[in-house]
């Protein structure tokens, strides 16, 4: 079981324990749960890619409290994504949650997906948190008292380490290594 002294480290060391880990929101509509296969890592302020990087804003205070709350932005207007707020301490890291295997309630992340291949349910960090139905009215979210929640562990499946996607922008934090995957899963985005 987590606690918050297990969300109070380095998003580099949170991250690859992540994977494996049971995620799961009880909603109104329905409970979805599954196993997460990818996530990132944001390391602060000093990270590029970072919303911390551009300090405290409305947006990203979530980032700026406690660690083990859920920090949920939108982006492209459209798409929410899922974020884990760590440590240590009070500096603002976190890791994006990209994709998870759904193990329960399939018909509810189907209803609000689409008619996608199971394997395209929760593949990618805006298809995730739609099949989850998490969106901002969760930002802040504890994740220790639900309604969403990391943990239990449901696999110790083997990680392998990639450069993020979609942070060009970041200069020379661009292509550092802080994607971890279960190498393999049909989920992972490419490259």
């Amino acid at each position: 079981m987590t606690d918050r002294a297990w969300f109070d480290r380095s998003a580099l060391q949170l991250a690859p324990d992540l994977l494996g880990m049971l995620l799961s929101h009880d909603a109104p509509d329905g409970r979805v749960a599954g196993e997460i296969v990818e996530v990132e890592a944001y390391l602060g302020p000093e990270d590029l890619a970072a919303h911390s990087a551009r300090g405290r804003t409305p947006r990203n205070s979530v980032m700026f409290g406690p660690p083990g709350h859920l920090y949920v932005y939108l982006v492209y207007g459209i798409h929410h994504c899922i974020n884990v707020v760590c440590g240590p301490g009070s500096k603002p890291e976190a890791v994006l949650v990209r994709a998870a295997t759904i193990s329960e309630g399939l018909a509810t992340a189907r209803a609000r997906r689409g008619t996608v291949p199971d394997q395209r349910l929760a593949a990618g960090p805006g298809n995730l948190a739609r099949a989850f139905g998490i969106d901002r009215s969760l930002d802040g979210a504890d994740l220790l008292s639900g309604p969403v929640r990391i943990g239990p562990r449901i696999a110790h499946p083997q990680t392998a380490v990639r450069p993020r996607i979609g942070v060009g922008y970041a200069q020379e934090w661009a292509g550092r290594p802080l994607r971890f995957v279960v190498p393999g899963d049909p989920r992972v985005s490419r490259p």
